[in-house]
């Protein structure tokens, strides 16, 4: 069985004329390791998948599963724990505090997790090195870059370790440098193991992934293996 496994999952907002189909009975497959892009034209559905993947939007019809848990057969309390134990999210609008710390907006995952404040803020500071953040914990997201934030949002997503990467147009604040940038990093997770699933409007973005599924009006209409390299999406 597949790592992820979405079978005839729809959705739809609304009832009668007002009714809007955003899924129309999507099935698709993901492995773990895998760096699948999403990609599609505003309205296809793409961000009504991720946020059905991050366990925050029950579908209409249809099953989402993860290492064989059935996720919308879970009560809200076991979702929140699957969320907790097996999602980071990254989002583009970096989402962080401003008043904290870099290190400090980072330990907010481990908020709920009992252990010693130090510990969490040893895990923080890892996770800030994991993403080529050494020695920047103390500065507010004000001091520093755009792709430095990003990175920052990106660590805070990696601090549970979790097993899941979902990101929503991680460049789509950022500049053309700085996006190739928290790319490579997100291609580099995706080496190591981790599973990312991202939607983006980019092709360039994209071409990062190992595999690209294409929606068009809340249906799948694609798959296919991008087998690009690095090199060419900098030229």
């Amino acid at each position: 069985m597949s790592f992820i496994q979405g079978q005839d999952l729809a959705k739809t907002y609304g009832s009668g004329e007002a009714a809007m189909t955003a899924l129309d009975g999507v099935s698709f497959s993901i492995e773990k390791g895998e760096f699948v892009a999403v990609m599609g034209p505003s309205g296809s559905g793409k961000s009504t998948l991720l946020s059905v993947l991050g366990a925050l939007n029950t579908p209409s019809r249809g099953r989402y599963l993860v290492d064989g848990l059935d996720i919308y057969a879970l009560g809200s309390d076991q979702r929140a724990d699957f969320r907790r134990q097996y999602l980071g999210f990254v989002f583009q609008s970096f989402n962080l505090v401003p008043y904290l710390s870099l290190c400090e907006n980072v330990m907010l995952p481990l908020a709920v997790r009992k252990m010693a404040s130090r510990q969490k803020r040893e895990l923080a500071i890892a996770a800030l090195g994991r993403v080529g953040l050494a020695g920047k914990q103390d500065r507010l997201p004000s001091q520093v870059s755009g792709g430095e934030q990003e990175r920052t949002a990106v660590a805070r997503a990696l601090v549970n370790s979790p097993p899941i990467l979902l990101a929503d147009e991680p460049t789509g604040n950022l500049d053309a440098r700085t996006s190739r940038e928290v790319m490579e990093l997100l291609a580099r997770l995706g080496g190591e193991g981790m599973t990312i699933a991202m939607v983006t409007h980019s092709p360039d973005c994209a071409a990062y992934a190992s595999r690209v599924i294409n929606m068009q009006d809340g249906r799948l209409m694609e798959e296919g293996l991008m087998q690009v390299k690095l090199a060419a999406c900098r030229a």
